[in-house]
């Protein structure tokens, strides 16, 4: 026995991503009612509420960058103050001009 796979319209998932949502049923009872995997509903009620803010006209949040990232963009910041503190200080000394 095969099953086939069946394709939902955005609306239809979006019905039943703002029904489990609503909490008016359980994500059971909606799945009984609707055929589907409780799982798969779980999974559109999360989308619904990860994309809720742009569909309402939120400005794109930046994306959460990782720790290792923000490790490597303060030590960026670090070096380039320590690059104009030491070409300032080599300056005052008479050396060459920094390059720029």
């Amino acid at each position: 026995m095969t099953k086939t796979r069946r394709n939902h319209s955005a609306a239809f998932k979006a019905k039943v991503a703002l029904a489990a949502t609503a909490g008016e049923k359980t994500v059971t009872e909606l799945a009984q009612h609707y055929q589907l995997h409780p799982n798969q509903i779980t999974a559109w009620k999360a989308q619904l509420v990860e994309r809720a803010p742009q569909a309402l006209g939120a400005e794109a949040a930046e994306p959460e960058r990782s720790p290792i990232v923000k490790e490597l963009h303060a030590k960026i910041g670090q070096l380039a103050m320590e690059n104009d503190l030491l070409s300032g200080a080599l300056g005052k000394a008479g050396g060459p001009p920094a390059k720029r």
